[in-house]
Order: C-alpha cells, then sequence, then structure tokens
C-alpha cells in the first residue's frame, strides 16, 4: 500500500515543470490554464471514476490508472508544446480521478478484513508520508539531472518511476468490500447486471452526500483542505521570482516537500484531535504561508514548509474522519465527491492567479492566498466531523 502511494510522487518532473512549461514559451496565464484543464478533466471525472470503482475491481482500475500517468508524461517529452502539454495533463487528470477515491476505498476495505479500521488515518498517513520522501528525493535529483541531460533526461526519469508505481499497483491486495446488506443492490446485480450496479451506487454515495449531515460537512472541508493543497504548483516560480537559479529551484522546493513529509507522517497522532485545536493550527499554517511566501528564500520556504505540513496533515485527519461516518455502500463515490468539489476549488485558485498575474506578481499571489486559509480554520472547527466514540456518545 504505501509503495504504491510512494512511487506516484517519485517524478523528477515535479520539481521543474512549471518551469518546462515557463521555458518553452508559455505565460503564467497560459501555464495556470494548464492547471485549469487539468482540473476541470479529474472534477468531470472524479465521482463517475468513483461509482466505476465502487462496481468493479478496485485494483483493476488503479493498474489501469497508472497505465494513463505514463502515458501522460511520456507526451509531454515527445510533444514539449501547449498542446503536447495540455493533453498529458488530461491524462493524468483522468488517471488522478481513478485513483483518489478508489484507493482510500480499497485501504478501508482492507483494513476492515484485517479488523484494524482504527489504523485508517495512520496508514494513509505514513503512505502519503511516503509519497512525500519520494517527491522530495525526486525533487532533489531534479537539479543534477537537468545539469546532466536538460529536461529530457529529467523527463524519461520520470517516464520511468510512473512504470515501477505501475509494478507497484498490480500487487495491491484486493479486499472483498464494506457493505451493508442491501436487496436493492443485489437486485440490481441479479437482473440488469453492471450497468444498473453502476447507476445504484452512484445514486447511493450522492445520496449519503446529500442526506447525511456530518458526511456532507467533513467532505466539503477535505475539498477545501485538497484545493489549498494545489498552490504548491506555484512553489517553483515563486523562488524564481525571488531570484533563485532555474537549477537551484528544486532544492528550495524540496523544503516545501519535507513539512509535508513530516505532517502527513503525523497524521495518526493528531487524528483524535479535537476540531478547535486543529482549526488553531490551520490558522497558524495560514500565518506561515502568507509570511513564507513575502520573506523567501531558504527562511520563507521553511515557513511554508511547516505550513505546508501542517495543512496535509489537517487534509489526512478530515478524509480520516469522512471515511469512518460513511455507512452506505458506495465508499469510493463519497470520497469521489470530496475529491470533485477540491477540483471545483482548485479551478477557482489557478483561475485567480491566471487573471491576477495581469497586474500581481507569483509572490503577491501566493501570499494573498494565506486569507483564504485563514478563514478555513473556522470551517475546521465546525465541520470537522467528530470521531467515532463522539458521536456515539452523542446518540446515547
Amino acid at each position: 500500500m504505501v509503495g504504491y502511494v510512494s512511487t506516484r510522487d517519485l517524478i523528477p518532473l515535479y520539481g521543474l515543470y512549471d518551469l518546462l512549461f515557463a521555458d518553452h514559451g508559455l505565460s503564467v496565464g497560459q501555464i495556470s490554464s494548464l492547471f485549469v484543464i487539468w482540473s476541470v478533466v479529474s472534477f468531470v471525472a472524479e465521482v463517475p471514476s468513483g461509482a466505476w470503482a465502487d462496481t468493479v475491481s478496485r485494483r483493476g482500475l488503479l493498474v489501469f490508472a497508472s497505465v494513463l500517468y505514463t502515458a501522460g508524461f511520456t507526451v509531454w517529452i515527445l510533444v514539449p508544446s501547449y498542446a503536447g502539454f495540455a493533453a498529458g495533463f488530461v491524462l493524468w487528470g483522468i488517471s488522478g480521478a481513478i485513483q483518489s477515491g478508489t484507493f482510500e476505498a480499497l485501504l478501508y476495505d482492507e483494513l476492515v478484513a484485517r479488523d484494524a479500521a482504527g489504523d485508517f488515518a495512520k496508514l494513509l498517513g505514513y503512505a502519503n508520508s511516503g509519497a512525500m520522501v519520494c517527491n522530495l528525493l525526486a525533487t532533489l535529483t531534479a537539479a543534477p539531472l537537468y545539469v546532466l541531460g536538460g529536461y529530457p533526461l529529467v523527463g524519461w526519469v520520470s517516464v520511468g518511476a510512473t512504470v515501477v508505481h505501475g509494478c507497484f499497483a498490480l500487487l495491491l491486495p484486493a479486499a472483498p468490500k464494506v457493505e451493508e446488506a442491501d436487496e436493492t443492490l443485489e437486485a440490481a446485480d441479479d437482473r440488469l447486471g453492471l450497468a444498473a450496479r453502476y447507476a445504484t451506487m452512484l445514486r447511493a454515495g450522492l445520496g449519503e452526500v446529500t442526506r447525511e449531515a456530518v458526511v456532507r460537512r467533513g467532505v466539503l472541508l477535505s475539498a477545501v483542505l485538497i484545493a489549498f493543497l494545489a498552490f504548491d504548483e506555484y512553489f517553483g516560480l515563486l523562488a524564481r521570482d525571488g531570484g533563485t537559479a532555474t537549477a537551484s529551484v528544486p532544492l528550495l522546493v524540496a523544503i516545501t516537500v519535507s513539512g509535508q513529509v513530516v505532517g502527513t507522517a503525523l497524521a495518526g497522532r493528531t487524528a483524535s484531535m479535537r476540531a478547535v485545536t486543529m482549526g488553531r493550527a490551520v490558522a497558524v499554517a495560514a500565518i506561515l504561508l502568507g509570511g513564507g511566501a513575502l520573506l523567501g528564500g531558504v527562511p520563507g520556504f521553511l515557513a511554508l514548509g511547516v505550513g505546508y505540513g501542517i495543512l496535509g496533515n489537517a487534509m489526512i485527519v478530515s478524509e480520516s474522519r469522512v471515511q469512518d461516518a460513511i455507512t452506505g455502500p458506495a465508499r469510493a463515490t463519497v470520497t469521489s465527491v470530496a475529491g470533485l468539489f477540491g477540483e471545483v476549488a482548485a479551478v477557482l485558485i489557478y483561475a485567480g492567479f491566471a487573471v491576477g498575474s495581469l497586474w500581481l506578481s507569483v509572490t503577491a499571489l501566493v501570499a494573498a492566498l494565506a486569507l483564504p486559509v485563514l478563514l478555513s480554520a473556522v470551517l475546521v472547527r465546525r465541520w470537522l466531523p467528530p470521531l467515532v466514540h463522539e458521536r456515539d456518545a452523542r446518540s446515547i
């Protein structure tokens, strides 16, 4: 499980791809439009792929997602133009949409089968921390790879890493799905087959999000936190905006990745944190993000790293609480709804950067994002789903 998630981020291009776009003649507005394409494709595919994962083999879907992932980076290297970059993002977006809710549902079901559902936050945190470690290693190798062979070498090494990721997908377990006894689902299977089951799962997942207040608030909160983790796409440009040379940019970006490594690894320890405490932590993250962007250099990126680590931790805890709150059979569909709303919010961030770049620097734009992050601390206090034992106590 950890190997599968970790190797997805073992991509040296992560530390340089915004500069790859810029050095092939794309403006900040055009780069932002690529991110919008990426997010639009992701949110269009998000919920349908979740319902698909509740219908067919989740492991099989994850293998398919890894194939699309490899194809996306390959297109970038073979066709380094706006059209090629856009096509790569389309493939990456579909792959990410399939992977997001599907993996979390597969992990939760595997833990339930082992009578260890309480370890979900800890293992998801370790998996994401492993991904960030791989991201860090890949980012650090981007600099020497770039010096040795420029963008082509960085790109082909990245493609090779996606193939390794696909091999790990083949090794994933395939635990039975956690489902309540449901005569409607059984009838759909027996009478109409796969199409009917897909439609039933889609309705069940969307119905739970709209019907259950705890699930709905948790999904929306997860979406907000997911979106705020999207502006790391601009960290490379932020470093360059502060005067850092291209070969050194990955070193600064690596600092923010290190922050995420620590933050996500601690998710198991903070999984039982009260909503009020988590809200305060997110408020601190907002201050660090805004101040770090304005400060720049190593000190600024250290602040960004700590703030980003706090946000990553809050996201894992929120996603864990949502998994515990889900009671219906369409687990991947519900999880994908959070991904959908997260991508919608990310599109707004990317669009804001595209428009704002006409008047403001990248530094000012990143610093400005600290305000909505600060406001989200209030949502954390109100919408973070309670722990299972807290809900049980309230129902007595």
